[in-house]
């Protein structure tokens, strides 16, 4: 096992990782700008290095500063969370080229799935079903317009390097092809270096439905169920649960054989998390993560599992501990992304946190690295906290997270907190009853 982890990540992600490390006896190394020098991993770590200022790119992007900061205290592993270099294989490879473990999947498996249209290719040859589409990159708008008659409107255009909704456009029509071709190649471009885009069928009411699966250095493979995170803002997502409400048991196994068997030839290593569009009873893939997923608490509330031990474990050789028939899930977790914005415009509001007192109580569970006092900065992301809750069943659940919700106290700054307050009330989620465009019709951001 490690002695010590460097964590190179911060907010509630790093705090995360540290209290992994600590419950198997390793100690922790934070890294940090100079705008988290009060960050509540910073103060817990039994080292902390700081690496630069507070823009992202001069600090948590930063690979020379981060595993010069690695060498400079003896960390034998580098844990990168999610978000930042999490799946960057180039960073990847520089921390294994310096003789320092990196606690996720290999440069070449980060890579491959990094692009969106070499993963697509990987899980066709490997039985997984995809959306229909095109082959590869769509070099021109001829090719696009010949396309879209093939594989018939609507139709998306996707940045082959993107994420977080960038770089995708919707075309209804063979009028509104070129200009969402060109649209979608400008945003690619600015946003990541790479122009490159594909086309898929679009499809009008899909859910999101992600397997989570775990796979050590010795070839074992297996799925931790299914979430689902079709509420989502943006292509972002607010809330997950698992299981997911429009699944059955057959479905369930189904998926997670083919997504198990699929990664055992490809011979993936440590924690992923394949996605996945499901519409009329049909799964369509369309992309992987390899890494750990924000929404990951929600798996762990059902399956009694700390998938951060397992990540470090498998980085550190060990075999899993467990096998596919071992795993049980357990009633039901919903997770809510409380972030620092207005509720109603959705603009950022970083600040000095006023009051601040979690809710708590038999199966609820809050991720925050916050503390009253604290001050949220403007340079990062704006999540700032994850409520987790976990019943027995969905009712269960949904009784519990309305009471957590209800007592959860962020004073100070705006949050949406009270957008999950309305959430959680409307007849649409009581009943399960919602696909990837209901909540940004709900919030009258889409007709």
């Amino acid at each position: 096992m490690f002695e010590k982890v460097l964590i190179a990540n911060r907010g509630e992600i790093a705090l995360r990782i540290h209290r992994a490390c600590k419950e198997l006896g390793i100690q922790t190394v934070a890294v940090h700008s100079t705008a988290d020098a009060d960050a509540m991993h910073v103060r817990l770590a039994d080292e902390a290095v700081c690496i630069g200022p507070p823009a992202a790119r001069d600090s948590y992007l930063n690979k020379a500063a981060i595993i010069s900061a690695a060498v400079i205290t003896g960390a034998d592993a580098i844990h990168p969370g999610y978000g930042f270099l999490s799946e960057n294989a180039d960073f990847a490879r520089m921390v294994e080229e310096h003789g320092i473990v990196f606690i996720g999947p290999s440069p070449d498996h980060i890579s491959m799935m990094g692009d969106k249209i070499e993963a697509k290719r990987a899980m066709i040859e490997l039985k997984v079903p995809c959306v229909p589409g095109s082959d590869g990159p769509v070099a021109d708008v001829e090719t696009a317009l010949k396309l879209g008659s093939e594989i018939g409107y609507p139709v998306l255009i996707k940045a082959a390097g993107g994420g977080g909704g960038k770089g995708m456009r919707v075309a209804n029509n063979a009028d509104e092809l070129a200009e969402a071709y060109r649209s979608a190649r400008s945003e690619a471009g600015a946003n990541f270096g790479n122009d490159v885009v594909y086309i898929e069928k679009y499809l009008g009411h899909p859910r999101h439905i992600e397997f989570q699966i775990l796979a050590d250095a010795h070839g074992n493979v297996v799925h931790l169920g299914e979430r689902d995170c079709s509420l989502q803002r943006k292509h972002q997502k607010v809330l997950e649960e698992s299981p997911s409400p429009a699944l059955n048991l057959d479905q369930r196994a189904q998926m997670g054989e083919i997504v198990t068997s699929a990664l055992k030839k490809l011979g993936y290593r440590n924690a992923g998390t394949l996605e996945f569009l499901y519409q009329d009873g049909n799964f369509y893939f369309i992309e992987m993560n390899t890494r750990l997923q924000v929404e990951h608490p929600v798996t762990e509330m059902i399956c009694g599992l700390d998938l951060v031990r397992e990540q470090i474990r498998i980085a550190a050789g060990a075999p899993l501990a467990f096998t596919q028939e071992d795993v049980r899930l357990q009633g039901h977790a919903i997770e809510c992304r409380i972030n620092a914005e207005d509720p109603e415009t959705f603009s950022p509001a970083p600040g000095r946190v006023a009051e601040y007192h979690p809710p708590g109580g038999l199966g609820v569970r809050v991720d925050s690295a916050l503390y009253s006092g604290y001050k949220v900065p403007s340079n990062y992301d704006s999540m700032v906290a994850k409520l987790i809750v976990h019943g027995t069943s969905r009712n269960e659940c949904l009784m519990r997270l309305r009471r957590a919700l209800d007592e959860y106290v962020i004073g100070g700054i705006k949050t949406t907190l009270p957008l999950h307050r309305k959430l959680v009330q409307t007849p649409e989620f009581i009943d399960g009853r919602y696909d990837i465009h209901w909540l940004e019709r709900w919030m009258g951001l889409k007709k």
